[in-house]
């Protein structure tokens, strides 16, 4: 298998996304990497971070995009993880991402790094491959920051796709608003 094809692998099991540490793991060296997107065969995104332009664009690469730029343990946070699992109308401006350790690199606009040495590894998982924090955790980040109504609505629709226990779900609606 050439290295091409072996890029093409990674990126159609991430999104289209390939990273060169990804690729360097695969057996792919970094110098090639840069040949392929010489060639056209990826797009650069930034600092390491190509898609494979033979990989489809879901909905879901650029939220893949966004944590592989901000770098390792990087993950999805707050309304970016409920825009992902399709709950509620958000279609947030940035997407965001949250890390427990300094990132110094340029990210793009589209982006918004917070630092969140706050969430315990409970509290993250893969939603699509992509490091999230859980829905539940999400839900309790957003409910100080929208309308009471809409957040009800919110916690009905994660407690019908079972993403929130009946638990969390009690709880949150005899909170006070």
């Amino acid at each position: 298998m050439g290295y091409r094809q072996g890029l093409w692998e990674i990126a159609a099991s991430r999104n289209g996304v390939v990273t060169v540490s990804e690729a360097d793991d695969a057996g792919v060296p970094s110098v090639e990497v840069r040949k392929l997107a010489a060639r056209g065969a990826l797009r650069s995104c930034g600092q390491g971070v190509y898609t494979h332009r033979d990989v489809p664009i879901t909905p879901f690469t650029e939220p893949t995009v966004a944590v592989a730029l901000a770098g390792e343990g990087a993950f999805l946070h707050r309304e970016s993880v409920l825009d992902l699992l399709g709950l509620g109308q958000f279609n947030p401006p940035k997407v965001r991402v949250g890390t427990r350790r300094r990132v110094r690199r340029t990210l793009p606009g589209w982006m918004e790094l917070e630092s969140r040495r706050d969430v315990p590894d409970e509290d993250l998982t893969r939603y699509e491959g992509i490091l999230t924090t859980t829905a539940r955790r999400a839900l309790e980040d957003m409910q100080d920051r929208m309308p009471h109504d809409r957040w009800e609505v919110l916690v009905d629709t994660a407690l019908r796709r079972e993403l929130i226990s009946e638990h969390d779900a009690t709880l949150w609606k005899t909170a006070p608003a």
